[in-house]
């Protein structure tokens, strides 16, 4: 159950203080998953302060202290594996730097073990789009361990591997997978290049992304 359906509950919007208590312990306020089976891994929202189904804006509810903002020492929201940023970082510049001087304005997203995005880059010049695109790519890499452009040969002859795609997968060339060891700790993709069959270029370009931090990854 989402937080927008346990909202529901408390009498529409209009919380009583008790259950937005119980709202902050169970769950971040911020953590509304949207209803599209398309949402890409994070995309958690507040459930208040967007427009309702029906175009009103919907109001903030009375938030317990500390229900809202996380203090200096909290625990981490996520421990998954993955890159660290100031790897993640370097990976997707990497790339955007290889697809630039190809002549190609792209986006790059590296993603953890989870799927959740830890760098997203977008070239300048770029359609601000292909960052997500690149993501569903990465989410693509990361599930299947191995490059997203050999899931794209290898998923429609197989029932078991085609049922595992997700609709916020991309199943195309342009990401590969984030390995330490035997372990995929995550993926970079990267879109918006040419390139036939599709996604080709933009694979080389997020295989530059990764020769830059392979050595450093653990």
């Amino acid at each position: 159950m989402t937080i927008r359906n346990r909202l529901g509950i408390c009498t529409g919007w209009v919380l009583i203080a008790g259950c937005a208590f119980t709202l902050a312990a169970a769950d971040s306020v911020f953590h509304d998953e949207p209803a599209s089976p398309r949402s890409l891994p994070g995309d958690r929202l507040p459930p208040f302060g967007m427009l309702d189904a029906s175009g009103h804006l919907v109001p903030t509810p009375p938030i317990p202290a500390g229900g809202l903002h996380r203090g200096p020492g909290s625990a981490p929201e996520s421990t998954a594996a993955g890159p660290s940023l100031t790897l993640a970082m370097e990976a997707a510049l990497a790339a955007v730097e290889a697809c630039s001087a190809a002549g190609y304005r792209v986006g790059v997203t590296v993603v953890d073990s989870v799927g959740d995005a830890r760098a997203m880059l977008t070239a300048d010049g770029s359609d601000g789009s292909h960052v997500f695109v690149a993501m569903r790519k990465a989410v693509t890499a990361q599930v299947f361990a191995m490059p997203s452009s050999k899931a794209n040969e290898l998923v429609p002859k197989d029932p078991a591997l085609l049922a595992r795609v997700t609709p916020a997968m991309f199943v195309e060339g342009g990401a590969l997978p984030i390995v330490v060891g035997k372990t995929t700790i995550g993926a970079i993709g990267v879109s918006g290049a040419g390139g036939s069959p599709i996604g080709h270029q933009d694979e080389v370009c997020a295989e530059a992304g990764l020769g830059r931090i392979q050595g450093r990854l653990k």
